[in-house]
């Protein structure tokens, strides 16, 4: 498990607690109704999207099963919101295998304390209305199933540094993206921009992506050369910084996507505290239709401090070493039994 960022501790300590969402994003509105807002100006007179943002929320990717209505009242969001936080405070056992991990309370890292970005909305997905992402076309099947046999190969989730999972590696997570998924804790981004560039750094791993607004922008990168979260390239449509990133090399796939993803985002301002966030996956690789969802990106507090993932990867050797302690006692207690081996 990776630790706990500075800045997380930095508000569980009360150097300040992010803003809750505004009304206008709990009210579920989408950039219109920002009404006659005028977004602040950089010095060469783009949209000011810089600062600390969070785009942290109960809010799932798609709608839960049995929930059919596209909002939530206000009443089921805050039962929502107050029954996730009472099992996230929840105390475990001492003394038990669940015992051993970071009281996330203590540290501001669960997302009760951290800057949300709630909405009414029952899922991130807005296209299809179903809120539920298309069905894996047939190569998307293949492709999982390869995947799957792949990782059958190299054993057990716990048999490997290698068979261990790209976050438990502390190689890849989702906040990067594209698209900017919320991650549970520290999903807190920094904008910085320039005249020809606009940097996004994610706090959870610390990846910084950087969106060249040059003029060869909207050209699509040559076939052959990816990268881990592909390459991406941005241009201003009025108020909306558009990003469009293609070129993955499928090694870190987002829900299963291929190589043929392309990712275009829309970064809107939409009020001094919150950001519009909204992203298209087009991947035929995959699904037989792109798909939208949106994720309103609220206000948060920096700086952001290094974020630090078992450094020297003791975590991940601790990890192991813990693994083949509990196969030996199971063999312990295996032999112990009425006709166990000795």
């Amino acid at each position: 498990m990776s630790r706990p960022s500075l800045v997380s501790v930095g508000w569980a300590l009360g150097l300040g607690l992010g803003a809750v969402a505004s009304p206008s994003v709990a009210a579920g509105q989408g950039a219109g109704a920002a009404g006659a807002y005028t977004a602040p100006r950089t010095p060469d007179g783009q949209p000011d999207l810089q600062g600390f943002w969070s785009n942290q929320t109960y809010i799932s990717l798609e709608r839960p099963d049995g929930v059919t209505s596209e909002y939530y009242t206000a009443e089921e969001l805050a039962a929502i919101v107050s029954g996730a936080a009472t099992q996230e405070s929840a105390q475990t056992d001492p003394g038990t295998i669940p015992d051993v991990h970071y009281d996330f309370t203590q540290f501001g890292l669960d997302r009760s304390q951290a800057a949300r970005a709630d909405n009414l909305r029952t899922s991130l997905i807005v296209d299809p209305p179903s809120g539920r992402l298309p069905p894996v076309n047939a190569a998307g099947r293949r492709r999982a199933a390869e995947r799957e046999a792949a990782q059958e190969r190299l054993g057990g989730r716990w048999d490997s540094a290698e068979a261990n999972q790209l976050d438990d590696r502390c190689l890849m997570m989702a906040a990067a993206g594209p698209p900017m998924m919320n991650t549970g804790y520290n999903s807190n981004f920094q904008i910085v921009q320039s005249p020809d560039s606009v940097m996004i750094l994610a706090e959870m791993i610390h990846d910084a992506r950087v969106v060249p607004l040059d003029g060869a922008a909207r050209r699509r990168p040559a076939a052959g050369f990816a990268q881990w979260i592909g390459l991406s390239r941005g241009w201003w449509e009025g108020e909306t910084l558009m990003v469009e990133t293609s070129n993955f090399n499928a090694k870190n796939p987002f829900r299963g996507s291929s190589e043929q993803m392309i990712v275009t985002e829309r970064f809107t301002r939409v009020a001094d505290d919150r950001i519009d966030y909204r992203f298209t996956v087009d991947d035929p690789g995959t699904w037989d239709r792109p798909w939208t969802a949106e994720q309103p990106m609220q206000r948060s507090r920096g700086p952001l401090f290094e974020f630090a993932c078992h450094e020297g990867n003791y975590g991940l050797y601790n990890t192991l070493v813990g693994a083949r302690l509990e196969e030996a006692a199971q063999r312990t207690a295996e032999a112990a039994q009425p006709g166990g081996s000795r």
